[in-house]
Order: C-alpha cells, then sequence, then structure tokens
C-alpha cells in the first residue's frame, strides 16, 4: 500500500535526524500511534542524550516538531511528537529543567 508507506514517512524522517544528532543510536527507542488527533510519535532517547535532543531552552525539541508538522501536512496529518525522560531521573533533576 502506498498510502501505509506515506504515514510512515513521518517516523522515517524522526529516526533519520534523531540518529544524526545523539551518541547512542542504538538506545533509540521511537514508537507510532495514530488516532482521531492524528499522528502521535513517542521518542526515548539514552540519559546522555537527552539533552541534544531537547537543546538550549528546548530550541531543538521545537525546530524537530516543527519540521513533523511540516511533513505531516504534506500528507494532510497532524504529527506530534512527545519526548519520553529516560528512567532514573530523580526528581529534583526534572525539576531543575522545568
Amino acid at each position: 500500500m502506498a498510502d501505509d508507506n506515506d504515514k510512515k514517512i513521518d517516523q522515517q524522517f524522526i529516526e533519520y535526524v534523531i540518529k544524526a544528532i545523539v551518541d547512542s543510536p542504538d538506545l533509540i527507542e521511537i514508537e507510532r500511534k495514530v488516532d482521531e488527533m492524528g499522528v502521535l510519535i513517542t521518542l526515548k532517547v539514552s540519559k546522555e542524550d537527552m539533552g541534544k535532543i531537547i537543546g538550549k531552552n528546548g530550541q531543538t525539541a521545537k525546530a524537530l516538531r516543527t519540521l513533523l508538522r511540516i511533513v505531516g501536512s504534506k500528507h494532510n496529518m497532524r504529527v506530534n511528537l512527545k519526548i519520553i525522560e529516560p528512567e532514573g531521573e530523580s526528581e529534583a533533576e526534572s525539576e531543575a529543567e522545568s
């Protein structure tokens, strides 16, 4: 199905970009879910790579989300990116980043 391949282009795109940014590309986990709201791509990376994905003041994450929206709009889909914090991070570290 050509449509099915087009729908996964967003996941392939984000996987390609993230692998180019991080130091541990083998630890990347990407899930893609489709519902009535659109497409949700969930991203998990190693704790050491988290800063690279988020970027200074969240600029890298914001840019990734913008690019995904553009890719999605080309295929008439709403695409969102959710970045999951790695487990094992303390609440103090998590609050300090907020």
